[in-house]
């Protein structure tokens, strides 16, 4: 297995406004992918459009894996093949860039825009930050709010 160079610890504060899938309600969690071999998970939180999560997810960032995130939506079925609530992707590449930055020239005061302007990248506690508001994907409506954190790993 390739060596890791960084950590994402990920935390799936919660989702708005989320598409109901069941009578009136869903039971939604979330599905986070980084590149083919890393998926992780939230617990499901029943019946809940605007359920609160605030779950740290962790995912190892390795040189050859492709810079983004893909989360995806479902809703629970117990008896049945669970149902698709939405999906969406994050790129990573202004993250890892700030990460390199701040490595190099260590400034408490780092703060920007994503180029997409879909999210906001600032330094907090030495750490890079990038603070999303992910409009979902392929859905009547939702969107996840997401904190992930870049901890580059020293060997």
């Amino acid at each position: 297995m390739e060596e890791a160079v960084a950590i994402l610890k990920l935390r799936i504060i919660k989702g708005t406004n989320l598409a109901v899938r069941d009578m009136w309600t869903s039971d939604p969690y979330v599905v986070v992918r980084l590149g083919h071999q890393q998926k992780v998970k939230t617990r499901v939180i029943k019946k809940n459009l605007n359920p609160v999560w605030d779950e740290e997810l962790s995912l190892y960032v390795t040189h050859s894996i492709p810079l983004v995130l893909k989360l995806e939506v479902f809703d629970k079925d117990w008896l049945s093949r669970d149902d698709h609530m939405g999906n969406g992707e994050v790129d990573l590449t202004d993250l890892a860039g700030a990460a390199r930055m701040l490595n190099s020239n260590p400034s408490p005061s780092l703060a920007m825009k994503s180029k997409d302007g879909s999210s906001c990248i600032k330094c907090v506690e030495g750490h890079v930050v990038q603070e999303v508001c992910l409009r979902l994907q392929n859905v009547e409506s939702g969107q996840l709010d997401l904190h992930i954190k870049w901890v580059d790993i020293t060997h």
